[in-house]
């Protein structure tokens, strides 16, 4: 098969595996997200106090059903954020527009010999905050979200923490 390069957005049904100089985006300002310049990357989160919002999900004028295999309705369902902690979060923030809503799970990680914790989003949090310690976001924590369905991200996260844990999500 022959290589293409592309230098602009590339909508595929099907997908595509996302590699090279351009697959990872170092995050060292607050951001709002958009999906041309961080869906499907890896987002390399460099920023202690950083907040990042996702992009509101939109599932396209004719509905999610009606939509749903056409190319030309506007629709960002299926785009994923990985984030990875490369600076230690002291008080990060991963946030939604505050319509959609988080669903899914955080594996509370501790740095020491002692059990983790699962964390799960109630069903209003829009946020996750961490302070590098009871929350998470010591360097290696992962946080992966993705636009499931009209106004629900669903995330996975494996975050690293310390001291006594508590949940990151919130609203």
């Amino acid at each position: 098969m022959a290589k293409t390069t592309f230098s602009g957005p590339v909508r595929s049904l099907n997908g595509f595996i996302n590699f090279g100089p351009k697959a990872a985006v170092s995050l060292t300002a607050n951001a709002t997200l958009t999906m041309n310049d961080h869906a499907g990357r890896t987002l390399l989160c460099n920023l202690a106090a950083g907040e990042f919002t996702l992009p509101t999900i939109t599932t396209g004028s004719a509905g999610e059903s009606a939509g749903a295999n056409d190319p030309n309705v506007a629709s960002n369902l299926g785009a994923t954020y990985t984030f990875i902690v490369q600076t230690a979060f002291t008080a990060g923030k991963i946030k939604t527009d505050g319509t959609d809503l988080f669903i899914g799970f955080a594996r509370s990680l501790m740095t020491t010999a002692a059990t983790g914790v699962d964390w799960f989003p109630g069903g209003s949090d829009t946020v996750m905050s961490f302070d590098g310690s009871t929350t998470g976001g010591i360097v290696g924590t992962l946080v992966k979200v993705t636009a499931v369905a009209s106004a629900q991200y669903f995330v996975e996260a494996y975050i690293k923490a310390s001291a006594t844990q508590a949940t990151p999500f919130g609203t």
